[in-house]
């Protein structure tokens, strides 16, 4: 059984360390590739998947987000205002889940950014949830061809589609995206406060009820200035 996510979670609360001088003065989701603010790269994507409302967190430079969305309808934005608090990724899904509803929601991180191949990976994301199956249903990239990342992975996938987290010495074939489709029970006794979204990941592997799916097209880890030429020029060669 598939789902149509119509509400989606986007975290764009961080502090984009990695990418100054660039975010001195700016949040990063508003670091632009290609003209366009990494932000927006990620709500387009969700409204040709016909997704109506997007909570948008905020705590770095909060304004900015809040002022630049303010006039979007497709999605519509709604803001999770974290500027006096400090909640990590699983901390902020759980301070929105009142906004989000009792049904699966797209998750996007604001900075995720990747050429679609045939078919959206978005609505293949869609197509292959299945609640009765899976908690999460993370999209993954193949490391050999994403651009901008040189890490060794973050999960082996199995030909199901289930997932097994990388071991410490180990070097696994996939990158988690940073999109993903989560059933809202996912969070029924998360800790309060400040926690990181892995947490949450890793009980859901153990329970086999975190999956996975390959990406279709390319993948760009935009974490520095300098991938931020890098995603511009796999961008350009794709539609040479």
């Amino acid at each position: 059984m598939s789902v149509t996510p119509k509400k989606a979670m986007v975290l764009a609360a961080g502090l984009g360390l990695r990418m100054r001088p660039l975010t001195d003065h700016m949040p990063k989701p508003l670091v632009r590739v290609m003209g366009q603010p990494l932000l927006d790269h990620v709500l387009d994507k969700l409204a040709g998947a016909g997704v109506g409302e997007a909570v948008v967190n905020v705590h770095y430079l909060p304004d900015q987000i809040i002022e630049h969305t303010a006039s979007r309808t497709r999605p519509r934005i709604t803001i999770s205002d974290e500027r006096d608090q400090v909640l990590g990724t699983g901390g902020a899904v759980v301070k929105a889940l009142p906004l989000l509803g009792t049904e699966p929601f797209f998750h996007l991180n604001a900075d995720t950014m990747w050429i679609d191949g045939v078919r959206p990976n978005l609505t293949r994301l869609a197509e292959t949830f299945d609640p009765d199956r899976m908690d999460i249903l993370l999209l993954m990239a193949p490391t050999t061809s994403s651009i901008g990342y040189a890490g060794r992975g973050d999960y082996s996938m199995l030909p199901d589609g289930a997932l097994r987290k990388r071991r410490e010495h180990q070097v696994v074939p996939f990158v988690y995206a940073g999109a993903a489709i989560m059933s809202p029970s996912l969070f029924a006794d998360a800790p309060a406060g400040e926690f990181p979204l892995t947490k949450l990941f890793d009980r859901a592997n153990e329970q086999e009820r975190l999956f996975g799916l390959r990406l279709d097209g390319v993948w760009m880890h935009v974490g520095t200035p300098d991938a931020v030429q890098a995603a511009e020029e796999a961008y350009l060669e794709s539609v040479a």
